[in-house]
Parts: structure tokens; C-alpha cells; sequence
């Protein structure tokens, strides 16, 4: 049974949940733009997702089950085949008796009700969910990485003391004859084909960015990254080693015989419910080859600059910037701080048909529609420099170039900001204001670093709280005295207070500390116990303003830079921590992790 928008409308006035006019104007809205008026109700936030699915249920006559926060014993999951419930949306989550309570995004659909009565021979008892608590069940389809190799070592015999195809006396020497072949037939044996597609799998559903795949004296260790974070995933015997190491090289179309030379590569895995590239590193190491790949999720929706973390002044000083016709955009920060991810969004910003933009990068990360995007390859004279000095040949209006390196990068980026062009690009540097003396030193002029540089953003990553199992505290004195030490918190109590996260009282910034609630994550299923589930970035925005380019022309340093950026306006990486750890976005322990010197 549907619910026209009718009989929702009269109950949620009847309930209460909303006035006349604002369905009204939610009706107006829904017929316009032909959303579902549930949709523009929850947008506009007249009513929440959560009263919406009740009322529903409600109206239905039937009970709703919010699933996300039970624990299901795996042998009433399984009582609906896999394929079942990711067809027709449907999962067991309850047993009693002769009774099966069954979760349904579409209780109406009489046909699945009757199937699954008739395979398990229940009474079933349908009832409404969200595809949230859908997507949360049928991942609990999935067996543990451990369950799945241990399933996968016993199958096979592959524990310790006895034979495997992929023999590393046999294998690993290079001096064989037909080696080439022996890894060819290892790397297509079933087992070594089932224990990388797992590793594969498990990664993706677990969010890895990265897999380690490491060989020591008598074992392979697999860890993976998670939210920037490494995590030992699984141990396997020594013995599948050349076997996985000849899987991925097919995979990724290299020299499977090739054990001296580092290699790098790729390849894809689209399925139904994902499509992800991965970017292979092989590198020898003294007990065999290091293996890492780096997931990149070509499924995922485009980011705005607001859910990478930009806020308020930030994302105002950078929206202005790249308004601009020319001029640099400059991302800084160490490896892994997410300079890629903040380029490709402002990227995506500026992709409109009336521009041409050009990139050159190392490696290319995510495709692009519409964007020319090369991968330099230094082998082939390819680089930066080289590649820039072409690309200004090709018309471009927007340029991005992967990283300033060296001087004729530093030199050639500059050149094409003067003639006209938009040029965005990143540099390792530890703040914004640390940049402009970086390109002193490469010999770049102060007079053109001035003229060009419209904006400077430094960024690290922080780890999000877990929001199942966040929990509120309180910090005492001893906590205080401790982040006193590192931080100037009377600036970072101002800077919450003039965005009314705090009240001082009589000017105590240290009570109105004490008295401002911290979270932290707890630990649950959802993000398997480490109390953190995603991240998002902490940035600075330095604005090259009048007064910088004046301090840049008299060969000041980045202290200088940076008070003055501070002076006027510049939130710094650790205020912007501290703000996001107030907001309850991240704690205070991942401010401090991803900012200290």
C-alpha cells in the first residue's frame, strides 16, 4: 500500500507535526521540482526523517524497526538468502517462536511476503524501515576477514607444514626456469584468487584508503588504512606470498617475474553497489615484495567545500578567491592531508562548459568529466615544468598543477597566473604562512609571489566522532593546565565566544572552558569499536591582502606573515580544531594529534 501525499498531509496535521501553511508551501515545492513531499519535508526540516517513518508505520498498521542500532544474531540474518534481501530490500531481524519479524522498505509487497513464508515456513511479520537500517543489516552479510580466511586456510590446507601451489622455494627463485609461468599458475589458483578478492572486499566495506600487504621473516601481514589510521587486518603464512604478490601484478597488468624493480600500476572493481579504482605500489623489500594499494572510490558523490570542513571565514576567503579570473590557489600540508581531495573540489566548482581546464598530475587520481587531465612521467622528460610549458599552449583558462617541486615549476606556475590564467597547485609546507618563504627560497621573486598569489590554505585531517556512540564531558582543571601549555586558549576562547559557542563570565575564558561540553566516541558496531567513523579537514586560509604583500616585499618570515594574517582575521588550523571539537564534530585528542609539531 502507498501513502499518497494526501493522507500524509492530514496526518501530520492531525498529529501535529506540521502547520497549514507549511505543508502547503512543501506541496507547492514538491509539485515544482517533482520531489516526493516526505523529501521536501525533511529538507526544509519541517519534519525529521525519524517522525516521518513512525507516522508511516502508523498509517500502514504496521510496527516500524529502526535496525542501525540492533545487534542481529548472523543465524536469524541468514534465514533470508543474501541475494533475497538485496533484490527486494527485505532482512529477518527478529525470532520468536514460530514468528519472523521482517524489516521491508515496501511492507506492501505481498508476493516477497508470501516467497519468504513459504522457503522458511514462518509466520512472518512484516515491518517499515529505512534503506539506512537495509544497507546496515546486509553488510552484517558479511563474514569477518578472519571467519572468511580461516574458511579459505582450512579449505585449502594452507596452514603451516603443508603443500600450496604457490611454494616460495619454488617460486620466489629467480634463477627457474619458467618461473614466469609457475607465478602465472600460482596467482590463478583458487585459493590465492579467493584470499585477495577477500582482502579487496573487506577493505572496501571497512572505508581503507590504503592495504599494506608486508612480508616478514615468517608470515605476511595485511593491515589497512582507516581514516588515516593503520590497522592490522589479518595475518596469513609466509607461504601465500608470491601467489598474492603474482594475483595483484595480473591484476594491475605488470611484470609478474619482475622481483628487483619497484612497479606501480592499476586496475578497477565495479560491482552493483560500488565502483573502485586501485593504485598498485610494488616495492622489494629484504623478505620478499611490499604490496600497497590505494582505494580510490570512483562511486562516491562529489564533495562541496562546506563538507570537507570549510567554515564561515575559510570558506568565504576561498569562494572569493577562485571567483578571481587569475591569480595562485596554493593547498598546503603534509602527505595525507587531503591537498588532493580540497584541489579536485574546488575543481568541481569551476567545471562549467564556458571554461577549459587542464591538469597535470602524479599520479591521476579520480577521472574527471570534462577536465584534460595528464600524467607526468619524469622517465620520458615528462614533468611539471615540461608538461606546464605545453599546457600553455593548449588554451587553457584554469590550470592544476599536482605539486610545486623545484624552482622551473615554481617559476613556470607563476608565469601562467601573470599571463592571465587561474593556476591551482600544492607544496609541503606546515602552514599557510610558511608557503611564501618556501618559494623565497626556490628563488622565486617576492614582487611576483605577490602580484600572483591570491590565497594560501593549509589543512591536516582529523577523525569524525562516531555519532552512535558519541558521549558528552567535561574537561577539569588538569586538562586545562595540560592544553595551556601547548595553546593560547584565550584566543581560542575568544574565537568560540564571538561565534556564541561560549559565554564568558566576567571574563573568565578558563571557567567558560570548564563549563563547555567535549565529546568522545565510545566505541560500538558501527565503527568497530574505535569511536571515530570518517573524517574531515581543518584548514587556514591566508587571504595575500595589501599589508602581507607589503610584509612579503620587506623579506619578512612566516612569523610575521602569519600574525599579521592573524590580525586580520585568519583562523588558524588549531583554532579551527577547536571549533570543530566545541561543534562536536571530533574531539579535542585528534586536534592535538594531527597539530602537533
Amino acid at each position: 500500500m502507498q501513502i499518497e501525499d494526501q493522507q500524509l498531509k492530514s496526518f501530520l496535521l492531525g498529529a501535529g507535526l506540521a502547520s497549514l501553511n507549511d505543508l502547503e508551501k512543501a506541496s507547492k515545492e514538491s509539485s515544482k521540482n517533482g520531489k516526493k513531499l516526505e523529501d521536501v519535508l525533511i529538507e526544509k526540516k519541517i519534519v525529521s526523517q525519524d517522525k516521518i517513518n513512525k507516522l508511516k508505520a502508523y498509517i500502514l498498521g504496521i510496527p516500524f524497526a529502526d535496525l542501525e542500532k540492533e545487534d542481529i544474531p548472523r543465524e536469524i540474518i541468514e534465514i533470508i538468502p543474501e541475494p533475497v534481501a538485496r533484490k527486494y530490500q527485505v532482512v529477518a531481524f527478529q525470532k520468536k517462536g514460530e514468528e519472523l519479524r521482517v524489516a521491508m522498505i515496501d511492507p506492501s509487497d505481498l508476493q516477497i511476503l508470501d516467497f519468504i513464508r513459504k522457503k522458511t515456513g514462518f509466520k512472518i511479520i512484516p515491518c517499515l524501515t529505512t534503506e539506512e537500517s537495509i544497507k546496515y543489516v546486509l553488510k552484517q552479510y558479511q563474514k569477518s576477514l578472519e571467519a572468511e580466511f580461516g574458511d579459505i586456510i582450512q579449505d585449502k590446507g594452507l596452514e603451516e607444514g603443508k603443500e600450496f601451489t604457490a611454494d616460495k622455494t619454488t617460486l620466489a627463485s629467480k634463477e627457474k626456469k619458467g618461473e614466469g609461468q609457475d607465478l602465472k599458475k600460482a596467482a590463478e589458483d583458487l585459493p590465492v584468487i579467493k584470499i585477495v578478492d577477500t582482502l579487496l572486499k573487506h577493505a572496501i566495506v571497512e572505508g581503507a584508503s590504503d592495504v599494506h600487504i608486508e612480508p616478514e621473516e615468517k608470515d605476511v601481514v595485511a593491515r589497512y588504512r582507516i581514516d588515516g589510521i593503520l590497522h592490522d587486518a589479518m595475518t596469513l603464512p609466509l607461504k601465500v606470498l608470491p601467489g598474492i604478490v603474482a594475483r595483484i601484478k595480473i591484476l594491475a597488468n605488470l611484470k609478474i617475474d619482475e622481483h628487483r624493480l619497484p612497479q606501480d600500476g592499476r586496475f578497477k572493481i565495479k560491482t552493483s553497489d560500488y565502483k573502485v579504482a586501485f593504485r598498485v605500489s610494488v616495492l622489494p623489500v629484504f623478505d620478499g615484495e611490499k604490496i600497497v594499494l590505494r582505494l580510490l572510490n570512483e562511486s562516491a558523490k562529489k564533495l562541496t567545500l562546506e563538507q570537507i570542513g570549510f567554515s564561515e571565514r575559510n570558506l568565504k576567503v576561498v569562494k572569493s578567491s577562485i571567483k578571481k579570473p587569475n591569480g595562485m590557489i596554493l593547498v598546503t600540508g603534509p602527505t595525507g592531508s587531503g591537498k588532493t581531495t580540497t584541489l579536485y573540489t574546488i575543481l568541481s566548482i569551476l567545471n562549467i562548459p564556458e571554461v577549459n581546464i587542464s591538469t597535470l598530475e602524479d599520479p591521476v587520481e579520480y577521472r574527471m568529466s570534462r577536465i584534460n587531465q595528464t600524467q607526468i612521467n619524469p622517465k620520458i622528460g615528462l614533468t611539471f615544468a615540461s608538461g606546464l610549458r605545453t599546457l600553455l599552449r593548449q588554451d587553457p583558462d584554469i590550470i592544476m598543477v599536482g605539486e610545486i617541486r623545484d624552482r622551473e615549476t615554481a617559476e613556470m606556475a607563476i608565469h601562467s597566473a601573470l599571463t592571465g590564467h587561474l593556476v591551482l597547485s600544492t607544496l609541503h609546507t606546515n602552514s599557510a604562512a610558511g608557503t611564501l618563504p618556501r618559494l623565497l627560497e626556490m628563488g622565486i621573486e617576492s614582487f611576483l609571489l605577490a602580484s600572483t598569489t591570491n590565497v594560501i590554505i593549509a589543512q591536516r585531517l582529523v577523525r569524525k566522532i562516531c555519532p552512535d556512540c558519541k558521549k558528552g564531558y567535561r574537561l577539569n582543571k588538569t586538562d586545562l593546565e595540560k592544553l595551556s601549555e601547548q595553546y593560547d586558549l584565550e584566543t581560542v576562547a575568544n574565537i568560540l565566544k564571538e561565534r556564541n559557542i561560549i559565554k564568558e563570565k566576567n571574563g573568565d575564558y578558563k571557567k567558560a572552558l570548564l563549563d563547555l561540553e567535549f565529546f568522545k566516541g565510545e566505541g560500538c558496531g558501527h565503527c568497530h569499536g574505535r569511536g571515530y567513523r570518517g573524517r574531515i579537514g581543518v584548514f587556514e586560509a591566508m587571504e595575500i591582502t595589501d599589508e602581507i604583500k607589503m610584509l612579503l616585499g620587506k623579506g619578512s618570515g612566516a612569523e610575521l606573515l602569519e600574525r599579521e594574517a592573524i590580525k586580520e582575521g585568519m583562523i588558524t588550523i588549531v583554532q579551527d580544531g577547536f571549533i570543530k571539537a566545541a561543534q562536536g564534530i571530533t574531539s579535542i585528542e585528534e586536534v592535538m594529534r594531527v597539530t602537533k609539531e
